[in-house]
């Protein structure tokens, strides 16, 4: 009985890590298909990846609130953008079961941003529901006697 139980445990936690490999990758599927869309400025495929109650906060301090807002702005933002969009995920982290946070180097032409997707499940699969857009800034040298 006990090598049965065992054995039982072990088939749970293989399944376990194998849902949470697929979980990973939709969440990568997820931010690609967002700069797919961001390319090709197709309203539709671009609202289909956010909740309704979605959020973005973009590099210049514009804080967009909902799915139609998030919608209009990335709209008007790619027309007057130039350069190839890249988004290169460097790391997926599960908070929750359904929620997980994807840090991405984000380019476009010369500009080179940080972005951090939420992403959460729901009933139709992985949805963005808030991205942070970061311009990094020149590192400064602490002052003489600062506190760290």
């Amino acid at each position: 009985m006990k090598l049965a139980s065992c054995l039982f445990s072990m088939l749970l936690f293989a399944a376990q890590l194998g849902a949470a490999s697929g979980d990973e990758e939709a969440v990568r599927d997820m931010v690609k298909r967002y700069a797919d869309a961001r390319d090709v400025s197709d309203p539709k495929a671009i609202g289909a990846l956010f909740t309704e109650d979605a959020d973005q906060l973009v590099s210049s301090g514009e804080w967009r609130r909902g799915r139609d807002a998030l919608v209009r702005g990335m709209l008007a933002s790619s027309a007057r953008e130039t350069g190839k969009r890249v988004l290169a995920v460097e790391s997926v982290r599960f908070v929750d079961h359904d929620v997980a946070i994807a840090d991405a180097r984000y380019e476009i032409g010369d500009r080179k941003m940080w972005s951090t997707f939420i992403m959460k499940r729901g009933p139709n699969g992985w949805r963005i529901q808030a991205i942070r857009n970061m311009l990094p800034t020149a590192q400064s040298t602490p002052r003489a006697g600062a506190a760290r």
